[in-house]
């Protein structure tokens, strides 16, 4: 093996199990909430503060993100890489010796910053060791075990509860973040000279980030019911007049100009918005599905879910292969159209759906998703070029959860108002002076049937509207196509496919 290739495939395990161990954590607390609740002594009615456990995870890692990148872009790749691996530990630490829950979610917040910074910068590692040909499946590595560590988080959260306490989820974080710490010491620190990091345009885009971030993630902000998602709206669109303002003037500023010029970059970050959109229905939609009108358990629910998530990883690994010789934009197609045939199909599930059909179209959809996430990722580092690849990486990323905010708000706003419509006129069956035991019956059975079909009614509303923005997407990923500059540095060998 030539060392060219060793060391780019050293780096690639390093970071792809980097990749897996943060996003693990992603996930990994969901199933450890009734126990962490039972042991902070947080009563059930306030399971709404309770979320904030998961919620400042998100936030944590959203806001931060586009800065950490331009420190990775400035300082080095592997030494930021470090660097997000201790702040990851030291939240992780503190989660683990958490006395109540405001501790808590302050400690997941500085835990979010570290483990979010290390999917876009294991990015740019994977794709700053390979050729331009072969960038597209170094992203599809990085991604594919991020999202297996999503996947995974759950079952790998209850076995340590089962096993022990919902503290040594955190703390078998630490020895695993020290271990990759040390194989970055493998791994080649390229910093830039003469560069440097806008750390006021990187402080205001965070302050942008956050806000945009807690007005989208509020259905209030579609049902009308409170000024609050608006108010933070407002504030969030005033701060990113500020941020405009502020970049104008920076001389080397965390939002390159050349960045939002580029056709390709606006066109990779417009399709992760869409596809964050149609992704989180999904995730969200097809365990509800199951435990609601369907009547199963929620391991049955889980269950099914999982089908879809393990097509991901598998998906982003032939995404990421298939560019080489495909190009980016037939093969982000190709993802978007498979994910909107697979939710389509599973709209015309009704309630006795049974095997095989249902193993079949939770992995089209699946694959679907993961097909496209490499070369949308791909496409946008090529239009950022070497010297803001990180930053790059960091904002697309951004994109794709601001996407998955703005559609969990959407649905579950439009969700409650169109299930009230569709069961406009149902009463529930109360027993009449002098009806009989088994009229009642009767017409219970009636109210009930009618109103599980209601509600399939609805879900399958869910699915035609998520694939309908899948099609959607198509439009921006025919528009990633390489502009002159970008040809002019020779970076159009990825979307060009064969050469």
């Amino acid at each position: 093996m030539k060392p060219g290739i060793l060391s780019a495939s050293l780096a690639l395990t390093i970071v792809g199990l980097g990749a897996f161990v943060t996003a693990l954590d992603q996930t990994v607390v969901v199933t450890a909430l009734p126990e962490v609740m039972l042991d902070l002594k947080i009563p059930v009615v306030e399971l709404d503060r309770v979320s904030w456990v998961v919620t400042g995870y998100l936030l944590g890692y959203t806001a931060v993100m586009p800065l950490m990148g331009r420190l990775a872009d400035v300082y080095g790749y592997s030494r930021v890489y470090q660097a997000s691996l201790v702040i990851f530990s030291l939240g992780t630490a503190l989660v683990a010796v958490s006395p109540n829950l405001e501790w808590m979610v302050g400690a997941r917040v500085i835990q979010a910053i570290g483990g979010g910074a290390t999917l876009p910068i294991g990015m740019a590692i994977a794709t700053s060791m390979l050729p331009p040909r072969r960038r597209g499946l170094g992203v599809g590595i990085v991604v594919a075990c991020a999202e297996a560590g999503s996947m995974l988080g759950p079952a790998y959260g209850g076995a340590i509860v089962e096993l022990s306490s919902w503290r040594w989820i955190f703390w078998l974080n630490v020895p695993q973040s020290a271990v990759i710490f040390l194989a970055l010491l493998w791994i080649p620190n390229r910093p830039q000279r003469g560069a440097s990091v806008d750390y006021l345009g990187g402080a205001l885009l965070t302050a942008t980030l956050l806000m945009l971030s807690l007005a989208l993630s509020r259905k209030g902000l579609f049902t009308l019911s409170s000024p609050t998602p608006f108010v933070m709206a407002a504030m969030g669109l005033g701060l990113v007049l500020v941020v405009i303002l502020v970049e104008r003037r920076a001389l080397q500023p965390l939002l390159a100009p050349f960045l939002f010029r580029s056709r390709a970059f606006v066109s990779a970050n417009a399709t992760q918005v869409l596809e964050g959109v149609a992704f989180i229905i999904a995730l969200v939609t097809i365990p509800l599905m199951a435990n609601t009108v369907m009547g199963r358990d929620p391991l049955t629910g889980a269950w099914w879910l999982l089908r879809l998530t393990a097509a991901i990883p598998v998906g982003a690994l032939v995404g990421g292969w298939a560019v080489a010789y495909l190009g980016v934009r037939p093969v982000t197609v190709a993802g978007l159209v498979l994910s909107a045939v697979g939710l389509l199909l599973v709209s015309t599930w009704d309630l006795d759906i049974a095997e095989p059909r249902l193993t079949v179209h939770l992995l089209v959809a699946g694959a679907g998703f993961g097909l496209n996430n490499a070369p949308i990722m791909a496409r946008a580092l090529g239009a950022a070029g070497d010297e803001y690849r990180g930053t790059a990486a960091s904002l697309v990323t951004v994109s794709r959860m601001i996407g998955m905010a703005l559609g969990l708000s959407a649905l579950s706003a439009w969700g409650v108002e169109h299930f009230h419509v569709l069961t406009a006129g149902l009463e529930l069956p109360v027993q009449q002076p002098g009806e009989t035991g088994e009229a009642l019956r009767a017409r219970q059975t009636e109210y009930m049937a009618r109103l599980n079909d209601a509600g399939l009614a609805l879900f399958r509303n869910f699915f035609h509207i998520a694939a309908g923005v899948s099609v959607a997407a198509i439009v921006p990923a025919l528009l990633m196509r390489p502009d002159r500059r970008e040809r002019d540095a020779g970076l159009e060998e990825v979307d060009q496919p064969g050469t």
